[in-house]
């Protein structure tokens, strides 16, 4: 009985945390794999804040995107990790690690939903002491 049980909780969280997981796009998680500004682009909000390492800013999509590029540029990438996600009403985040040549940042992504989709509405990324 006790073993039923657990499966059953064990089934259920699996099953919530692969509905939450849905409300982040895979595409936002593949271009920070990639280190890639033009893919991530299409999933930026028309006023996006940056915040990176410590200097935060208040731009356009596309001001945010070269920011985003210069970056990338900076710190050739070579993965990201997502270690946490969460959705509250209409928003959602994941908080991940990006892996660089010149070390890990963590990176925090706030999303919130925009005509049925969660578009991108901070990033915010610092250097990690890993």
């Amino acid at each position: 009985m006790n073993k039923r049980v657990v499966i059953l909780w064990f089934c259920f969280f699996v099953w919530t945390v692969s509905l939450m997981a849905q409300d982040v796009p895979a595409g936002v998680v593949a271009a920070f794999k990639k280190g890639n500004s033009q893919e991530l682009n299409g999933y930026l909000s028309d006023k996006v804040e940056l915040i990176l390492e410590s200097r935060s800013i208040n731009v356009d999509n596309q001001a945010a995107e070269k920011k985003m590029a210069s970056f990338f540029s900076g710190n050739r990438v070579s993965g990201f990790t997502v270690n946490h996600q969460g959705k509250r009403n209409e928003s959602s985040f994941i908080v991940g690690t990006l892996t660089t040549a010149n070390g890990n940042f963590r990176v925090n992504c706030f999303f919130r939903k925009v005509a049925g989709k969660y578009v991108i509405h901070q990033i915010r990324i610092d250097k990690t002491n890993e």
